[in-house]
C-alpha cells in the first residue's frame, strides 16, 4: 500500500521560509511524477509545483514562481518544497501527490502552512 507523509508545515511570518518534505513508501518512487498542491479554506485545490520522475523538469504556478522550488531525492524517496518570501496568501494545507499514468495516483494527508504576523 503506497503512502505519502508530509511534514515541515507551521506558522511563519511574512517574508519567511519553510521547507516541506514528503516521504513516500510502498511504491517505486523514481517511476512517479511528484506534485505539490495546496488548498485554502473555501478555495479550489491548486497545483503549486511539479517535478518529473527524473527530476529533470519542473513547473510552477505563476503565483509562486521565483519563490518556491521543488526538488526530489530519489535515493531517499522524498520530494521537497522550498518556500521562500512567503506571503499571507500562501496560507493553505499543502498536499503531496505521486502520479504515474494511467492509473496510479496517490495523495498524502497534507501539512498546514500559516503565514501571519
Amino acid at each position: 500500500q503506497a503512502q505519502l507523509v508530509e511534514s515541515g508545515g507551521g506558522l511563519v511570518q511574512p517574508g519567511g521560509s519553510l521547507r516541506l518534505s514528503c516521504v513516500a513508501s510502498g511504491l517505486t518512487f523514481s517511476n512517479y511524477a511528484l506534485n505539490w498542491f495546496r488548498q485554502a479554506p473555501g478555495k479550489k485545490r491548486e497545483l503549486v509545483a511539479a517535478t518529473s520522475s527524473a527530476g529533470s523538469s519542473t513547473t510552477y504556478a505563476d503565483s509562486v514562481k521565483g519563490r518556491f522550488t521543488v526538488f526530489r531525492d530519489n535515493a531517499k524517496n522524498t520530494v521537497y518544497l522550498q518556500m521562500d518570501s512567503l506571503k499571507p496568501e500562501d496560507t493553505a494545507v499543502y498536499i503531496c501527490n505521486a502520479k504515474r499514468p494511467p492509473w496510479s495516483d496517490y495523495w498524502g494527508q497534507g501539512t498546514q502552512v500559516t503565514v501571519s504576523s
